[in-house]
This record gives C-alpha cells, structure tokens and sequence, in this order.
C-alpha cells in the first residue's frame, strides 16, 4: 500500500526535486482559496468543521493520556473551548519508541510516501485549518489559509524532497572488489542502512504553527524518527489537527499511530524543557523567542537542535525612483499580521541628510512621513485594514507597544485600534511608529516584536548598512531590504548583509515584500546569525536526522583454474 502512495504522489516529488534544484517558483498547492480549485463547497465545509471543534475534547486515541489542557482564546474575541489528551511523557516517549522498528525497517520508498499522502489530505483540509490558524494566531482569513496551509504543506514538501536526496545519495548495497595481487582479489557485499536518530520533537510557535512546525515534522517522520509534536499553549488545534491526520495515514498504511503523537500543554503547567531534555530525544525543532530557544541549544545536549529564534530585520534608505512605490511597499510589509512575523522590519535607517527620489532631494522628515502616510492610507479603509493586520496573537505584545512609546522617540505614530466589524472583540492595533536617532541604539538595537517601528537618523548611509549589518550579526536578522538607484551601495549592502548570514532584498515595489519567502527557492533563516542555527531548507536540515550504518560480508571467489 504505500509504495502504491509513492507511485501516486510521484510526480510532485519530482516536481518539489526539480524545484529545488532550479530555485524558480514552483508549488504544488494552490494558495488561492477558491472553489474551483477546493470544491465549491469547500470554504462553508471548512468552517463547519472547524465549528463542530469547539467547545468539545479534541479526541486523540494516544496512550499515556491523565486527563486533559486546553485554554485557547480566539485573538478576535471568542474562547475556543477546547480541550486536549494531556500526556504523561513517561508513557508517551514509551508508545513512541514502541512504533519505530517497523517505521525504521520501512523503505525510503515506503515512507515518502506515507510523508506524501499526509500532504495531500492535510492539503484537503486547508479550509478548515485555515480556520484554526486563524483563530488561535489572530492571522486574517487569506493569509491563514495561505501562510498555514498550501504554503506550509510546501514548505513540508521542500523538506521531504531534500531528505529523498539524501537518503538515496548513498546505493543500498555493492558488491566491492579490490586486486590485493596480480591473482588474488577480495570482494566484499557491503550494505548500507539509513539508521534513523529515534524519537524527535517538534516545538511549535504561537503565530505561525504549521508553516513552521511542518518543516521539521516532515523532515523527521520521512527519515524514519517518531515526532512528538508540542504546540505553543495558544495554538494547539492547527497541529492537533495536523497530528489526528497523520496518525490516521500511518494507521491506514499498516504501520504505528504513535509515530506521531500530541503532547499540549498551558502555560500555567509548561513540559518543554522537561521533554526537550529527556534521554529519549534525539531530535529538537523549535520556533520562538530567543531566549528560550538559546536555552534549549545550550541545555538539549542529547539530541541534534534545529532552531528559529529572533532577530532585528532592517530597512536601508539611500535613494529611489519612485517614492509612492518604495513607501507603499513599505508600508504593507510594517502592518502585515501587525508585524508579528520574523521576517517583519523593525528598523528604518535613513541618512539625516536626506535622500534622493526620482532626482528630488528629500528631507529625512518628508521620507519618513511619507512612509507615516503610505501606513496611514492603507489602512484608512477599516476592513482593508482588519484583514492587513489580523489581531494581536499575545497581550504581551500589546504591553510592548506602550513599553516602546515610554522608553523613548519622538511619535510619528500612534498605535491605535482598528475596528473589525465582523469580530468587534477583536484585539487589532496598528503600527507605532517612532523616530530616534542613530546614537540611541538603547531603543532600536534590541527585538520589539509586533507592530512597533523605529525610523532612524544616520550620519550617511554608509553608517546604516553599518547599523544594519552590526544588527544582524550580534541580535540576528532574518531579512534586510535596502534602497538605492546606486549599484555601488547595492553591493556595498550585498556584501555586508552576506557577511552578516542576513537575506537581502533590494529595491522591492509591487506586488512583492521583504517580508516573504517561497517555498523551493527563498532559503528561510541563513543560520549563519543568532537568528538561528538552521535553514528551510536545506540538505543540513535533513542530513542530520539518520546515519548511513554499513555492513560488509565477504564474496566467495572461483577458484583460480590450472592450466
């Protein structure tokens, strides 16, 4: 049965190997939530499913159950009721364990496959995560239909291409000769074995579960380990309901349902550092903050970490052609999902001198409230506006907005709430913006995660990729944008942001950001600053989670004929 799931799912993994090799856009899930492309009913299906959640046990027949958790609250207004298996780890890592030597015996072939059909039918059900993504991360409907759905199953499907590299680099066996004489020849049969590490843990983040849980999910399961898989207390529902469909996958295929199981937590009771530390863990992917994330590389020292952490993503102002385009883009990049992504900009270098647009000399001032006004005109139509910023996925980032109006800078401005009509409940806030100066890197030179924005005044803008660069290395980046009609500054800031393990985006208008990134060509996370050690993806992000283990038994040769 699951070789019959390779050969039907073949032809997209072909497709994600040879987008991966071309790095040009490819996808093998449509991000446009249409009913030609879903089914006609597919969006009401979607949130009648997503409905008949609430207000129940999510049920989950995994072992080492001792009762239930749950207290997620919709960022728009509503308490989703919901309740999970609260796991005993004990018992857990045990069913865990339990399933592997069958997984592991498994062919590449078998459970790529596996890994494929997973997709599809989470792809199925893209309108019903869609939901969940939305209601537990305070994303607006199109982009957690895109960002948790089609884009995240790509993402899962990059990491599965790669691991299908790796994993048939090596032949399964040879037969080995060597001449040790003009007469005598040794040969050996040598086999070769992918030895998976064992059992894995996902930690999922509150804003983004499955487009950055998937990565690792996938990444472990296809190379043969077991995942435990532990959602952000806030956003549980979106993997619970990633983890219901591939234990029934794998179930269906013959093999243990416990190779991917559920451990959910609250924050008043948190397991992560107790399951990430256990002697049975071989493998930890975790997104968030980067304190947590440092103690997790520094303290999971029995198993391979993959992290993405934090960091201060940076915008350099030198001179454009057009100053509406270069503003409105912008703009949308500061009020997307209210800033709430790692790829978000944060700071605005600008010369204090001014800069030069379209063969205009402009003030410092006149570019930074053109950047205050393109803000201010996208989201000046409220149900634009609502669906641009989402809602406030935590309160503590609600608490920051006010913590970086008291620290300091003059308010170009404010952060105000923004109606949504359709949930007035809900907790929506547009950006803050504030100008300081590049002597006061107190305030800029640390990560105010969510809609809170310093425009900075530089002596040139040699200083500001100087600035932006220092970022990247000592706080970590994940993205960087620069602006300039001159080629020279363009290297200048190639050359310094590559240094700086930092993606650069260079003169982005239209219809493309800074702030996102595509499956098969854009590598997420360079892993080559503090923010974090890995990349989606790469053969590195795959390569680590299984060892080639070989075996070798002598050939018996002819005898040698007399003449």
């Amino acid at each position: 049965m699951s070789h019959q799931l390779f050969e039907r799912h073949r032809k997209t993994l072909q497709g994600a190997v040879s987008a991966i090799q071309d790095r040009t856009y490819w996808s093998a899930y449509p991000e446009v939530p249409s009913g030609k492309i879903y089914g006609e009913t597919a969006k009401a299906d979607g949130w009648a499913a997503f409905q008949a959640r609430l207000n129940k046990p999510f049920e989950l027949d995994q072992p080492g159950t001792v009762g239930t958790v749950g207290t997620e609250a919709s960022p728009y207004g509503m308490a989703l009721g919901i309740t999970y298996p609260k796991a005993d780890l004990d018992g857990l890592m045990a069913a865990a364990q339990a399933g592997l030597p069958g997984w592991r015996k498994a062919s590449i072939e078998e459970r790529v496959g596996v890994c494929l059909e997973i997709l599809h039918r989470l792809n199925q059900r893209s309108f019903e995560i869609a939901n969940a993504v939305m209601h537990t991360t305070g994303q607006g409907f199109m982009m957690a239909f895109q960002a948790g759905g089609p884009h995240a199953q790509d993402r899962a499907l990059e990491a599965i291409a790669y691991a299908w590299q790796e994993m048939t680099r090596c032949p399964s066996h040879v037969t080995w000769k060597k001449h040790v004489s003009k007469t005598d020849v040794v040969a050996l049969e040598k086999r070769y074995r992918i030895v998976p590490r064992g059992v894995a843990v996902v930690v999922g983040c509150s804003t983004f579960p499955t487009w950055n849980g998937y990565p690792g999910l996938f990444a472990s399961l296809v190379t043969g380990n077991a995942v435990v898989v532990k959602p952000h207390p806030g956003a549980i529902l979106p993997l619970a309901i990633t983890v219901e469909i591939a234990r029934a996958v794998l179930k269906e295929q013959g093999f243990d349902a416990n190779l991917v199981t559920l451990a959910a937590d609250s924050r008043d009771d948190p397991i992560t550092k107790p399951l990430v530390t256990r002697p049975e863990v071989r493998i930890v992917d975790y997104t968030g903050s980067s304190a947590f994330g440092d103690w997790i590389e520094a303290n999971a020292r029995q198993a391979v970490v993959f992290t993405e952490k934090a960091g201060v993503n940076s915008i350099i102002i030198d001179s454009a052609d057009d100053l509406k385009a270069m503003t409105g883009n912008i703009a949308f990049t500061l009020s997307l999902y209210s800033g709430q992504m790692c790829t978000t900009s944060q700071n605005i270098f600008i010369p204090k001198t001014g800069v030069d647009v379209g063969g205009k000399s402009l003030s410092f001032d006149e570019v930074a409230q053109a950047i205050v006004g393109a803000v201010d005109w996208l989201l000046g139509d409220p149900k634009r506006g609502a669906e641009i910023l989402g809602a406030i996925q935590n309160e503590q980032t609600l608490r920051r907005i006010d913590q970086a109006k008291a620290d300091g800078g003059e308010v170009l401005r404010e952060s105000g709430s923004v109606a949504n009509e359709a949930f007035p409940e809900a907790r929506v806030r547009s950006p803050l913006i504030l100008k300081v100066d590049a002597s006061q890197a107190n305030l800029y030179m640390r990560e105010m995660f969510g809609p809170i924005v310093y425009i900075i005044a530089t002596e040139g803008t040699g200083q500001s990729i100087e600035l932006a660069a220092k970022a990247a290395r000592e706080l970590g980046a994940i993205t960087c944008a620069v602006y300039s009609t001159d080629s020279e500054v363009l290297q200048q800031a190639e050359d310094a942001t590559a240094e700086a393990g930092v993606a650069l985006s260079c003169n982005l208008t239209g219809q493309i950001w800074v702030n996102q990134s595509s499956a098969f060509s854009d590598f997420h996370v360079s892993g080559a600053n503090p923010s974090g050690n890995a990349t989606f993806c790469d053969a590195a992000f795959v390569a680590n989670r299984f060892r080639v283990v070989q075996s070798r038994i002598p050939v018996p040769q002819p005898a040698a004929v007399e003449a």
